[in-house]
């Protein structure tokens, strides 16, 4: 198909691939192309990728949207993109990567992070998450590793940016720091003057503030122009506007509209990520925020995560339903679609199995990188069906968890605006809506995360005056769906349960998780 017009091209890495979709200033996407990449996961609790895999795979999803559009490289007037943050890149002082990224979901700077617990720069002056502690994720732990772990690669290391940023160097050649990764993952606060000497000094990495970009750039801004050589390989005209990018989930918030107080995205994949907009600077336990200027100027971003869902989910399915999987392959069904048609017969609570899905540590309500998965009320009566029900119910009840801290700090949650995997299954996105009680809106574009990074390049490339106007043009409702009220009662219950489920057996965790750390 051959289209004549002015459109826009967004780039999205996740976890698993990197995507590239081409958009026309409506938000409507003429293509999505992906290409996937491995994750090595070295001891347990690390996670790495190459980043040749993510540039190679960039080639390979630009050509192939542009071969499925139709769209000639002259009509495409900006360029954004996302990342997944919290994955940092060593690079040395030509722009060459000296290591493995080392990935947002590695814990394995869980002793650099314990070093600021109980440090007021953490908790309320550098929006380090209310009063929980710090976990492993964030960045300067994971720079404190480096310098500590491989200090050859951190001496060499001229630059040590998160992933979004690598993205920036690539396309345009420029050093910049994402606002969106500086106010969320490295405790930048522009209300308080920057960055946290003190406290980075504190964590054991003071020096790495020459290996940051200086400069600090908010969302939707342009970084620079797309340079020859990266144009060349991409098949894409030279000197294309290329505007700022976030972390893939705010990429997603901004994809879903959420602009405003009173929502909250919900992005769902490997990990799910709850996120929304504050008028002003709210802090308490169990989230993460508020941070300043971190999606909109003017605003303070809120957070919650957990770390594994979609992923516990993949577990399940690779490792206990093989047999399903290929009998699905050979009838063309999707597995995750039979799994539902059988979990769907079982009762709310999934007759007494309660899962905990903490795989791979908990982000949000408790920062905790050493806890780990629960199961408990198995009984010889619950079937594959009952595992797969329970862990859906589990992630909900996660979400339902995190919902609480913020309205607890005085946050109003009055919807939820979802995209991602979740959404394929609509058994599991009316659970999400029932078990929290909070209406959940679907938009056209199911891939909020990569419309975000087009509708960026569209801010970018002044064709809207801002995001805000944006969304208004770019992002389309289509459908709310309502709790049912008596579910949502009868699983309050099991909320209650599974965060007892997990604060009482914490400690036990923390000393099985200790003692393999030591081996």
């Amino acid at each position: 198909m051959t289209t004549n017009g002015t459109y826009v091209l967004g780039i999205d890495y996740g976890t698993e691939s990197c995507r590239v979709a081409i958009c026309d200033l409506e938000g409507r996407p003429l293509t999505f192309a992906a290409t996937a990449y491995p994750t090595a996961h070295p001891h347990p609790g690390w996670a790495e990728q190459n980043p040749e895999d993510w540039w190679n795979a960039l080639q390979a999803s630009t050509h192939k949207a542009l071969a499925n559009s139709g769209v000639s490289p002259a009509s495409i007037i900006g360029i954004s993109y996302d990342a997944t943050t919290l994955s940092m890149v060593a690079m040395d002082d030509r722009g060459a990567e000296l290591r493995p990224a080392i990935m947002w979901m590695d814990v394995r700077a869980t002793d650099q992070a314990a070093r600021s617990n109980g440090s007021d720069s953490v908790a309320r002056l550098y929006n380090g998450g209310g009063t929980a502690p710090a976990i492993a994720e964030w960045y300067p732990f994971k720079a404190a590793w480096l310098k500590e772990n491989e200090p050859e690669t951190y001496a060499r290391a001229a630059h040590l940016v998160d992933a979004p940023d690598w993205v920036t160097y690539k396309l345009t050649g420029e050093w910049t720091t994402n606002i969106n990764s500086a106010a969320l993952r490295m405790y930048y606060n522009r209300d308080k003057g920057g960055w946290p000497v003190d406290f980075y000094e504190t964590i054991g990495c003071g020096d790495v503030f020459p290996k940051i970009p200086e400069r600090v750039v908010d969302l939707g801004r342009p970084v620079g122009t797309l340079a020859t050589i990266p144009a060349q390989l991409l098949g894409l005209r030279p000197g294309i506007p290329v505007a700022q990018g976030p972390g893939d989930a705010w990429a997603g918030q901004i994809g879903l509209g959420v602009l405003d107080p009173g929502s909250m995205a919900l992005i769902t994949g490997s990990s799910h990520v709850l996120t929304g907009q504050s008028a002003t600077e709210i802090h308490g336990p169990g989230f993460f925020g508020a941070y300043t200027d971190g999606v909109v100027p003017g605003q303070y971003t809120v957070e919650c995560g957990q770390t594994s869902t979609g992923s516990v989910l993949k577990w399940f399915r690779d490792n206990f339903a093989a047999d399903l999987v290929q009998a699905a392959e050979k009838v063309g069904l999707n597995p995750y679609t039979i799994l539902d048609e059988r979990a769907r017969a079982i009762r709310p609570g999934s007759d007494g199995l309660i899962v905990t899905e903490y795989f791979q540590g908990n982000r949000t309500p408790y920062s905790d990188s050493r806890a780990r998965g629960i199961i408990s009320g198995l009984s010889l009566m619950h079937t594959p069906a009952h595992m797969y029900k329970a862990i859906l119910e589990a992630v909900c009840y996660g979400t339902a968890l995190n919902i609480r801290s913020v309205e607890a700090a005085g946050m109003d949650v009055q919807r939820l605006v979802a995209c991602g995997g979740a959404t394929k299954s609509r058994d599991w996105i009316q659970m999400h809506a029932d078990i929290t009680g909070v209406p959940v809106t679907l938009t056209e574009v199911g891939d909020a995360v990569v419309l975000g990074t087009c509708m960026l390049a569209a801010v970018g490339a002044g064709a809207y005056a801002s995001l805000t106007e944006a969304a208004g043009r770019m992002v389309h409702d289509i459908e709310v769906i309502e709790p049912d009220p008596e579910r949502h009662e009868e699983y309050a219950f099991y909320v209650d349960r599974y965060a007892e489920q997990f604060q009482t057996l914490q400690p036990m965790l923390h000393t099985v998780v200790d003692h393999e750390n030591q081996q």
